[in-house]
């Protein structure tokens, strides 16, 4: 899927989709009707969703590969998101109105080859690229969002490889597997008003 394919109104209508399929799972249903998707909706596509109250992290799930619908990916990850990311307690109905959900579409990833540790952080673009490393059965990914949070590709490397379960300092020792990755993302309050 070319992600700059995706429209404002296709934007709007994962959002609202998101945004009625957690309300559904706690039993609030909306008058308002979603027509069906788009043929752009209905394509294979890999997502993440991403929960936050007031800024902070709430939850955040998705896939790399894209295995199902565009539409259906989405009303998967709210869910898990929401009810099963390991680091956090399931959303309550009481938080609902205080959650804000963005969704992330994923490239394909592509296979970083490099032959010295020293190169892995020079191949990397800061706030462009999402990055996955792999080593030893483990695997963990950083959307590109995270540079926000850690504009240090050093120290970007370090947290992924915490996130990973391993020495953070992997990286620099190691060649591991590394993918690269871009997204598109869009956000309630960017894109249509929440309520």
């Amino acid at each position: 899927m070319d992600l700059h394919s995706l429209s404002d109104s296709d934007k709007a209508y994962l959002l609202k989709l998101a945004r009625r399929t957690l309300q559904e799972r706690f039993g609030i249903l909306s008058s308002e009707t979603l027509p069906p998707p788009s043929e752009l909706l209905q394509q294979p596509a890999a997502t993440f969703v991403t929960l936050t109250i007031k800024g902070e992290l709430r939850g955040c799930v998705g896939t790399l590969e894209a295995y199902q619908p565009l539409v259906e990916d989405v009303k998967e990850h709210v869910i898990a998101a929401a009810f099963h990311d390991f680091r956090f307690p399931p959303v309550s109905k009481e938080e609902l109105p205080l959650i804000e959900i963005e969704i992330s579409v994923l490239t394909k990833p592509e296979r970083l080859n490099y032959n010295n540790p020293q190169e892995l952080p020079k191949l990397l673009k800061p706030f462009e690229d999402g990055v996955v490393l792999a080593w030893g059965g483990r695997r963990a990914t950083f959307l590109p969002q995270v540079w926000h949070k850690i504009p240090d590709t050093e120290k970007f490397l370090d947290h992924l490889c915490l996130k990973m379960g391993v020495n953070p300092q992997l990286w620099r020792r190691e060649i591991l597997e590394v993918w690269i990755y871009q997204v598109i993302e869009f956000r309630e309050g960017e894109i249509l008003k929440t309520g």
